[in-house]
């Protein structure tokens, strides 16, 4: 397989303490990106790239999430995320009045992360949940920068 000098260039250079930092944020741990992110910005990072890779670790980090609801084990939910039943309830009322456009919102402390598990128990269709993910977390760190350099 043949990788680009640029690819590979983009791979190395990669921001990957702010690549996992937003991915795990997203999953497992509680966390934030956001401090890491501000923080290269005003290292002098370029915001447009900064943004792009909090975004892809943040979007990657809510797939896993996805894959776990679809998996459908309450011991996985509980224990490895931390997700009771009063939160998944919240998540299913949030999904069942607003419906697929709820994950506009799965950057929001709280109900983000069961958002995007009750969309994994649900079946909700992968492309739509990668989109409306994508688009909320992307508006969430592009507006924090613009707001904040």
């Amino acid at each position: 397989m043949y990788i680009s000098h640029a690819m590979m260039h983009f791979f190395i250079n990669l921001d990957w303490p702010l690549f996992f930092s937003a991915l795990i944020s997203s999953t497992l741990l509680p966390g934030g990106s956001e401090a890491l992110l501000l923080y290269r910005l005003h290292e002098g990072g370029n915001a447009v790239i900064l943004v792009m890779i909090a975004t892809i670790g943040n979007v990657l980090g809510s797939l896993i999430t996805y894959g776990l609801g679809q998996l459908g084990s309450k011991a996985i939910h509980e224990k490895w995320l931390g997700m009771d039943d009063k939160k998944i309830e919240r998540a299913e009322s949030w999904f069942g009045k607003y419906g697929q456009v709820s994950l506009l919102f799965a950057w929001l402390p709280i109900v983000g992360d069961p958002l995007c598990l009750v969309a994994g128990l649900l079946r909700s269709p992968l492309i739509w949940f990668v989109v409306l993910v994508t688009l909320g977390k992307f508006a969430r760190y592009a507006l924090l920068v613009g707001l904040l350099s």
